[in-house]
């Protein structure tokens, strides 16, 4: 195994556990080395640091999936991942209620670049990676040793491929996969369209938060907005929701939303489906019509440089929801942009309680779930934030 040498000076946030070697940390980096290629990480002084794979095709030339210096990388290497990755699921979030979760969230888990979610006896992948592609294979048969999934599914979609030149890439890899799998969310069931929906098919990392909104809903009307396939509104409507109008641009999603209704038995005329921009909704929405207002976007901080235009979006969602939420209605605002901390987003709401003359108070706050692991060093892998909050 390659030996690279990290500059003396630059070996403090590999020594405390951060997963990422950036290429001006190294001292030199041969041009011959493939990306994916595995590597040894060492300090003049500090001898052994770490190891991981080389990925040339962004300023993150290393990223680091081990401590122990003579570790050979073979299927052994990632099973033993992959069941410590398990366990934490098994033990904390698997059961007879809830049978869909995130099983491995890339660097968190140790496999940097990678990331599986099951989906009841179905898995469904991604690989962010050119270093991690040439390991694919391994990890697969890994993952089929120990979860043993009836199925795996590739949906390898996501813009950070774009950035290593790395075309999207999708389909059955294992088994087979239906179009529409069934999964149970604490005792809920759910439909996640695999192939064609957005992510991997589900927003997994809301689970926690969907539970959260149940005791605000009780004989409330209520406001989905960018509801996709009504996760928010069922959970609603089965607190006892007066009413629930279910808002997204998709209408595939939206048909998804009306069948997981019907599929947890509720009551599907106490719910209104609407094909709309969810902006453009809240906009013209009067004023008192809805007690709660959920809103879950899609990330509108792309990257660094859409930060201020990310910023005014979310800025105008939340302004023109409190603009007609009525005197102690309950607002649960969530933002999944990286690039937005939690305390940016605070003082983003802020400021929309001062343009909108409204006063906000925190109930509760909400960050990654159980199965969205974060090593403590890795502020870049903390995404998702919400708030409860009553006007």
């Amino acid at each position: 195994m390659l030996v690279l040498k990290v500059r003396k000076q630059k070996t403090g946030p590999v020594i405390n556990r951060h997963p990422w070697v950036f290429s001006q940390a190294l001292e030199t980096v041969p041009d011959s080395l493939e990306p994916g290629a595995p590597v040894k990480l060492e300090s003049t002084g500090a001898g052994y640091l770490a190891s991981g794979y080389f990925n040339s095709y962004s300023q993150i030339a290393v990223r680091i999936w081990g401590y122990e210096e003579d570790e050979k990388i073979d299927g052994d290497f990632f099973a033993r991942r992959i069941r410590r990755a398990y366990e934490i699921r098994k033990n904390y979030v698997e059961s007879p209620s809830t049978d869909a979760y995130r099983l491995i969230n890339g660097e968190n888990d140790f496999l940097p670049g990678f990331i599986a979610d099951k989906y009841g006896d179905y898995l469904v992948i991604q690989c962010h990676t050119r270093g991690i592609e040439l390991w694919k294979d391994a990890i697969i048969n890994a993952l089929i040793e120990v979860i043993r999934p009836a199925g795996i599914y590739e949906k390898s979609e996501a813009a950070y491929r774009k950035t290593e030149g790395m075309a999207s890439r999708s389909g059955l890899l294992y088994g087979t996969v239906p179009d529409l799998a069934t999964i149970r969310e604490n005792g809920f069931n759910f439909l996640v369209d695999i192939r064609q929906g957005q992510k991997t098919g589900f927003y997994l990392d809301q689970r926690d938060k969907r539970r959260a909104l149940g005791k605000y809903t009780k004989d409330k009307a209520v406001l989905n907005c960018f509801c996709y396939t009504g996760g928010f509104s069922v959970y609603a409507l089965a607190a006892g929701a007066q009413t629930v109008t279910s808002v997204d641009a998709s209408s595939s999603a939206l048909e998804l939303a009306r069948e997981n209704i019907e599929l947890n038995k509720l009551d599907s005329g106490k719910c209104e489906f609407i094909c709309d921009d969810a902006k453009n909704y809240l906009k013209n929405a009067p004023a008192g019509q809805f007690s709660v207002i959920v809103l879950d976007p899609p990330a509108f901080i792309k990257d660094r440089r859409k930060k201020k235009e990310g910023l005014t979006g979310y800025r105008g969602i939340n302004e023109a929801a409190l603009r007609i939420l009525p005197a102690d209605g309950t607002l649960a605002t969530c933002s999944c942009s990286a690039h937005l901390s939690l305390q940016d987003f605070r003082y983003l709401l802020t400021e929309a309680g001062g343009r909108t003359r409204k006063s906000l108070r925190f109930l509760e706050t909400y960050t990654h779930g159980i199965d969205h692991v974060v090593l403590a060093p890795f502020t870049e892998g903390e995404y998702l934030k919400c708030y409860f909050a009553t006007v």
